[in-house]
C-alpha cells in the first residue's frame, strides 16, 4: 500500500518537471480566429498596423520618386482672327444648309483654270448687266469717272473698299454695268462681293457659279469674326476690290437701318488703309422688283451718286493710338459711313425726282 502511494507521488512529480520543461511547437498552436477574443484583438491590430508601420514608407517614397499627377490641359490660346467673336457669340439657331468651307480655299489660292473659270462667268454676267441696266433701262451715273479711275488708276497695293445701300436682289451685279465693258468684263478686276450663305450658297452648282462670280458666302448671324469677313479683310490687304452693302440685308421698306459692323472691321482690320468710295442709288427695286414673279423690267428710271472717297486713315490710327475697345472702334468708324450715307441718300432721292 505504502509503495504503491510511492510510485504515484514520484509519477505526479516526473509529470510536473516533464510539463515545465516542455515547449509547444509553433505551427502547432492553435490559431484563434475572428470569433475569439484574442482574434478580434489580432484584427484590430492588424487594421491599425497600416496608420503606424507602413505610412513612414509611403512617405519615405513619395519624397524619393516623382508625384504621379494626370496632365494637366494646355492654357488656352487666345482666339484667333476666324473664330475670335464666332466661337463666344455662335447662334445656334442659324441652318448651314450646304457646306462652305471648301469656297475659301479656293479662293485664298485659285488656279490658274479657277480664273479662268471665274472670267467666263463674270463676261457672261456683265453683258447682261450691262444690257438691262444702260440699254433697256434709263440709267443716269453721276462722278461715274471717280469709280472708274479708281478701279484701274489707284496705287498698286492699296485696295478698294466701296458701300453702298441695298434696295434690291439685282443691284450686285446690276450696278456694275455702268462700268466700261473693259472692267465690268474682266475678272481680274471686278469686285469681290459678300453674298448671303442661305440664298446664294445652297447647293453645290449655285455655289460653282456664284464662287466664280467672286462672290464671298456670308452667314448671316455669325457676327464678324467669320471667314468672310476675314477674306474681305485680306483682298483689301492685296489691293483688290471689295464692295460691301453695310445694311446686311436687302432693305424692301427702305428705312434707314443700323449699319452692320462688318464694314468697321475691314477698315479697322485692314493692314493698310485702303480707298473707302461711298455710292447711292435709287430705281434698282423697279428694274427688278422684290416681289414675284421677279421679272427683270425696262424703261425704268434709275439714278446712281457716286460720293467722294472717305479719308478715315487719321481716324483709325487715333483709335489704336489711343487703345480703344475693338467693338467701340467698328462702332465709331460705322458711324462715320453711316453720317455719309445719311447726306448721299438726300442727294440722291433729289436728283432722282429732278429727273423727267
Amino acid at each position: 500500500m505504502r509503495s504503491s502511494v510511492r510510485r504515484a507521488k514520484r509519477k505526479q512529480k516526473n509529470f510536473s518537471i516533464f510539463n515545465s520543461q516542455y515547449v509547444q511547437a509553433p505551427e502547432t498552436r492553435p490559431v484563434p480566429d475572428e470569433r475569439s477574443t484574442a482574434g478580434l484583438q489580432k484584427q484590430e491590430q492588424t487594421e491599425q498596423r497600416p496608420a503606424t508601420s507602413y505610412m513612414p514608407v509611403s512617405q519615405q517614397a513619395l519624397s524619393s520618386q516623382p508625384i504621379q499627377t494626370q496632365p494637366q490641359p494646355p492654357p488656352p490660346q487666345p482666339p484667333t482672327m476666324s473664330d475670335k467673336e464666332a466661337r463666344m457669340n455662335m447662334p445656334a439657331n442659324v441652318v448651314i444648309p450646304y457646306n462652305i468651307d471648301w469656297i475659301f480655299k479656293r479662293m485664298r489660292c485659285p488656279s490658274r483654270v479657277w480664273w479662268l473659270a471665274s472670267q467666263f462667268v463674270i463676261t457672261a454676267v456683265g453683258i447682261f448687266s450691262k444690257i438691262l441696266l444702260m440699254i433697256v433701262n434709263k440709267t443716269r451715273v453721276y462722278n461715274k469717272e471717280l469709280l472708274v479711275d479708281l478701279i484701274s488708276k489707284r496705287p498698286k497695293g492699296v485696295g478698294l473698299l466701296t458701300v453702298s445701300n441695298h434696295y434690291s436682289c439685282f443691284d450686285d451685279p446690276g450696278l456694275w454695268g455702268m462700268l466700261p465693258l473693259r472692267q465690268v468684263c474682266n475678272s481680274s478686276c471686278i469686285r469681290w462681293s459678300m453674298a448671303a450663305h442661305d440664298i446664294c450658297f445652297t447647293n453645290k452648282y449655285h455655289s460653282i457659279f456664284f464662287m466664280f462670280g467672286k462672290c464671298i458666302p456670308v452667314v448671316r448671324g455669325y457676327g464678324v469674326y467669320q471667314e468672310a469677313i476675314n477674306l474681305c479683310i485680306e483682298k483689301c490687304a492685296t489691293g483688290q476690290w471689295v464692295h460691301v452693302f453695310p445694311e446686311g440685308k436687302v432693305n424692301m421698306e427702305k428705312e434707314e437701318l443700323r449699319l452692320k459692323w462688318g464694314v468697321g472691321r475691314i477698315i479697322y482690320d485692314s493692314p493698310k488703309m485702303p480707298i473707302i468710295l461711298p455710292l447711292w442709288h435709287e430705281g434698282m427695286d423697279d428694274v427688278l422688283p422684290n416681289v414675284e414673279p421677279y421679272v427683270p423690267q425696262w424703261r425704268k428710271k434709275v439714278t446712281i451718286n457716286i460720293g467722294q472717297p472717305l479719308d478715315l486713315n487719321d481716324f483709325v490710327k487715333e483709335l489704336k493710338k489711343n487703345q480703344v475697345p475693338e467693338q467701340t472702334a467698328r462702332k465709331l468708324i460705322t458711324d462715320k459711313i453711316q453720317d455719309v450715307f445719311r447726306i448721299l441718300r438726300t442727294e440722291t432721292e433729289q436728283l432722282h425726282r429732278e429727273r423727267q
